[in-house]
């Protein structure tokens, strides 16, 4: 098989791994994730690297370098998945890193630096709520409140770190220890529709967007469906409807940002009550910071103005905010050079979605290729991609190396 059809297959086998028969669902410390470590494991060694583990759960793979005491490169992404996933999201970018070190050693060729291969124990967050587990990690910063999350059995994170064999009492050994680093490069499937418009195979990300997301809580009157007058009502859900909407007409009026209300929990939720009460949620994203505060000030002013309007109370709770992660002018140049080599157009685009970069950013610079997926799609079994643009991939960043190793 070619580099690209060992990777299809194995992204298949590691879609057999699942605690759920019928779809992809794999958390953090879960059986199916220790099967998936063991056969990555299994695959590193045999493209000529190390494999060890750290505390957390990372799989790491070490390709030396051709002269002992050179910087490292990382290379890889995660291996946890979100409930009813795809194939592709996380792993795709593990088993292209392992692909391009296997030919690195089946040519019996080193570079000035070593390569490390990281599978990510946790990015999405399924298990514990909290993202970027893995790459918080190995940047440092996972801290020790981290370790007293609980998952819905009422497990924590410390308790599940020790159940696969780590030590949560050392979990900042897992901080990179390993000398100089040049960067950190992750390969992933792009998760939106820009390069399948484009007819193009891959492009490089400029930057990862910031992210803002909130709570809500829009507090009316229920009351009987059938005896209070329309306008003596003090609907929360007609105030969250018009909510909805000014937040879908803020983002269409800026280019370049997404505002989504993903989540609606109407009380008392019955048929013949008004309702009296909805929490809901609000993210928001772009690729520059300024335009995402500025918005967020607007829906959050918006929002209060529904309210007071209909009579009825909104409280926010920011819940979470990430600044937008640029990636990294070196990097990306010698990115795209790669993509040059093999007579593609470079198109680089903005990720809407978060990635282990942001939390790998704050210990190395970061660059990252996408790989065109069908439809946009991600975060579901429907994500796609040929083999022929996973071989395209493979070639630019074994391309990217080898500049790399020439700057």
């Amino acid at each position: 098989m070619t580099g690209a059809e060992t990777v299809m297959a194995r992204c298949d086998e590691l879609a057999a791994c699942s605690e759920e028969a019928e779809r992809i669902t794999r958390p953090f410390g879960s059986p199916s994730m220790k099967k998936a470590q063991e056969l990555v494991g299994r695959w590193i060694l045999e493209a000529g690297m190390r494999v060890s583990r750290d505390n957390v759960g990372n799989v790491h793979g070490h390709y030396e370098a051709a002269a002992p005491g050179g910087p490292t490169l990382l290379m890889g992404s995660h291996l946890d998945t979100v409930r009813g996933a795809g194939r592709y999201d996380g792993m795709l970018g593990v088993l292209v890193a392992i692909a391009a070190v296997q030919e690195l050693h089946d040519a019996g060729h080193t570079l000035p630096f070593a390569i490390d291969v990281i599978a990510f124990a946790d990015e999405e967050g399924l298990r514990f709520g909290s993202t970027y587990l893995g790459s918080r990690a190995l940047a440092g910063t996972l801290s020790p409140a981290d370790l007293n999350l609980v998952d819905a059995r009422g497990i924590s994170l410390a308790q599940a770190i020790t159940e696969v064999g780590g030590d949560p009492s050392r979990i900042a050994d897992d901080r990179w220890h390993g000398g100089d680093l040049i960067g950190f490069v992750e390969t992933h499937i792009e998760q939106g529709p820009v390069l399948e418009a484009r007819l193009l195979p891959v492009g490089v990300v400029s930057a990862i967007a910031g992210q803002n997301r909130y709570a809500l809580t829009l507090k009316g009157e229920a009351g009987h469906a059938g005896t209070v007058p329309m306008n003596g009502r003090r609907d929360a859900l007609a105030a969250a409807a018009e909510i909805v909407l000014a937040v879908e007409a803020e983002a269409l009026a800026r280019p370049g940002l997404v505002a989504t209300v993903g989540k609606l929990d109407v009380f008392p939720g019955a048929t013949n009550v008004i309702p009296g009460q909805v929490d809901l949620s609000l993210d928001v994203r772009h690729s520059e910071d300024p335009t995402r505060i500025e918005t967020c000030a607007h829906i959050l002013e918006r929002a209060q103005d529904v309210g007071a309007q209909r009579n009825v109370t909104v409280t926010v709770k920011p819940v979470s905010e990430n600044a937008a992660v640029p990636c990294s002018a070196r990097l990306s140049q010698l990115l795209s050079r790669a993509v040059e080599d093999a007579r593609l157009e470079v198109l680089h685009l903005a990720s809407g979605a978060g990635h282990d970069g942001v939390a790998i950013e704050s210990l190395t610079e970061i660059g990252m290729l996408f790989v065109r997926c069908k439809g946009g799609v991600s975060h579901s079994p429907a994500e796609s991609v040929t083999t022929q643009d996973v071989a395209v991939a493979i070639d630019v960043l074994g391309n990217f190396l080898e500049r790399l190793a020439a700057a």
